[in-house]
This record gives structure tokens, C-alpha cells and sequence, in this order.
């Protein structure tokens, strides 16, 4: 059974730094992402790995994705957070697949 599994969301201050988790189980997909979704808009993808790195001009510059092929775990650093980053995190395949979806983890960005 194919699962994702994000963690390390949390309530941070304008400016500061956090790591966020995702623990795949079932099958080691080669490209993967994290998404977000902030209230009231639609998931965007926010950072792709797979032979390359591609991020939107919104998060490029502060975030950054990896992995860890041993631990079949995939990482987002984000840097210098911003109030408009606040949003639920996921990680999935690219592109996305609805069964694939998990709970994510919420990052709140507040002073």
C-alpha cells in the first residue's frame, strides 16, 4: 500500500525557518513534490525533485527539496517563511495522484 506520510509543520514567526518531512511507504516513486494548499485557494505545487529541481518564483530562492533514497524520504527546508507561505503541506508524485493524497501538515507563518 502506497503512502505518504508529512510531518514538521508548525507555527513560526515571519522570517524563520522550517523542515518539513515526507515518509513514502509501498514504492519509491522517482519524481516527487510538495504541495500546498492555503485557505480558500487551490493546491499549488511548490517544489519538484526528480533528475531536477524546479520551484515556482513564489518559493524559489527560500525553499529547497531533497531526499533521502535510503530512508525513501523527501524534505522541504524553507527559508526566511513569509505570512503568505501559511498553507497545509503535502507531498505526492508529479504529477499528483488523488489516491495518493495524505492528511499533510500545517504550517501557520505569524507573528
Amino acid at each position: 500500500q502506497v503512502q505518504f506520510v508529512e510531518s514538521g509543520g508548525g507555527l513560526v514567526q515571519p522570517g524563520e525557518s522550517l523542515r518539513l518531512s515526507c515518509a513514502v511507504s509501498g514504492i519509491i516513486f522517482e519524481v516527487m513534490g510538495w504541495y500546498r494548499q492555503a485557505p480558500g485557494k487551490q493546491r499549488e505545487l511548490v517544489a519538484r525533485i526528480g533528475g531536477y529541481t524546479n520551484y515556482p518564483d513564489s518559493v524559489k530562492g527560500r525553499f529547497t527539496i531533497s531526499r533521502d533514497v535510503a530512508k525513501n524520504t523527501v524534505y522541504l527546508q524553507m527559508n526566511s517563511l513569509k505570512s503568505e507561505d501559511t498553507a497545509v503541506y503535502y507531498c505526492n508524485v508529479v504529477p499528483a495522484r488523488t489516491d495518493y493524497w495524505g492528511k499533510g501538515t500545517l504550517v501557520t507563518v505569524s507573528s
